[in-house]
């Protein structure tokens, strides 16, 4: 009886803690700056999260968390331009491209075993 009272309480008690501690959010991306109107990334950049194209409505983006409609301003730049891939910013540095995957460079390569497969076939 007395160790399920002792059970009972360590319960209770692990239960509140776990009430009063707050969750991180695991769809929040990573270096978001939440909270700061026109705050610009990590990096000193701004950073296209996604692209909304809905039919019949404005486009929108989402850069740095915000969610900003074709033409309007993010900090002092305006979104002039918007595709399924990228944003186009015009503020007082000029334009700038966001890319949503901008680290990803498409080029072919053909392996070493391919072209030798095909060599042979060429052979008479």
């Amino acid at each position: 009886m007395r160790y399920a009272l002792i059970l009972l309480l360590n319960l209770l008690a692990g239960a509140q803690a776990a009430e009063t501690a707050p969750l991180a959010d695991p769809t929040r991306p990573a270096g978001l700056l939440a909270g700061r109107e026109g705050a610009e990334g990590s990096d000193g950049g701004w950073r296209l999260q996604s692209v909304i194209m809905p039919r019949g409505q404005k486009p929108t983006a989402i850069i740095n968390g915000q969610v900003v409609a074709l033409g309007q301003k993010l900090g002092e730049a305006r979104l002039v331009r918007l595709s399924e891939t990228e944003a186009v910013l015009q503020g007082p540095k000029g334009m700038e491209r966001l890319s949503l995957i901008p680290d990803v460079s498409k080029k072919t390569e053909v392996l070493k075993a391919a072209a030798m497969d095909n060599e042979k076939r060429k052979k008479p």
